[in-house]
């Protein structure tokens, strides 16, 4: 389609979308001949995707663009917009399943790469292999930049710190989560129409990751009184 249909389709004008073009936010659009660009249904999806991270998250084109690249710090912590970040990193690496090559990580955390194959080893994370190098979901790039945070804040071998010590962390999470799914179906399964489940499910997943870490932090803090003491 032309710049006029995208426009029509999106609702969006011309310079707002290369904008977005220019932030790296969607792919850039095949050209067959000079001065001639023909869009697709990426970038109409990838469009709203940004509209609305823009409208509900109040979220910066410079965030969003952070987050598209795999920086763990300007995710959005509400489990709502995983869809959208997929739909956008899609529409931006043109990869299906939202795939983002660890090359991209590696620009800002250098050990990427080893910090990935050490978070897949202890089952934090899946590889995905193919001609041009590693990819990950967005989900598990997340993960790799995440202890690429926590090396930059002095988490090194140096210490005896390592991707290994996060299996306690896998292990945790993943029965918990087991658990939590087991509880959530035995009290909505024929109870709740599926719209309202998948609401009560997005909720969960938001409200109860922060009192799972309030109650992380005030363990912690007990314990280091009582070591203290």
């Amino acid at each position: 389609m032309k710049m006029r249909e995208l426009e029509r389709r999106t609702g969006v004008n011309r310079e707002t979308i290369r904008v977005y073009l220019r932030h790296g936010l969607l792919p850039e659009p095949q050209r067959p001949k000079a001065n001639v660009a023909d869009y697709d249904e990426q970038h109409v999806r990838g469009i709203f995707t940004i509209r609305q991270l823009q409208k509900d998250k109040r979220l910066p084109l410079r965030r969003i663009k952070q987050a598209v690249d795999g920086d763990a710090s300007a995710m959005p912590a509400d489990a709502s917009q995983f869809s959208q970040l997929d739909n956008l990193i899609a529409a931006r690496v043109g990869i299906d399943d939202a795939l983002l090559p660890i090359a991209a990580i590696a620009a800002r955390h250098p050990k990427a790469a080893d910090d990935a194959r050490r978070l897949e080893k202890i089952g934090a994370i899946k590889r995905i292999r193919r001609r041009d190098g590693y990819f990950l979901s967005r989900i598990d790039a997340q993960l790799v930049s995440l202890w690429g945070e926590m090396r930059s804040a002095g988490f090194t071998e140096a210490w005896g710190f390592t991707p290994d010590v996060c299996k306690l962390h896998v292990d945790a999470a993943q029965a918990l989560a087991h658990e939590e799914l087991k509880i959530f179906l035995a009290h909505t399964t024929g109870q709740q129409p599926d719209d309202p489940a998948a609401d009560m499910a997005q909720a969960a997943l938001t409200h109860l990751l922060s009192f799972f870490g309030l109650i992380r932090i005030k363990t912690v803090l007990s314990d280091l009184r009582q070591r203290g003491r």
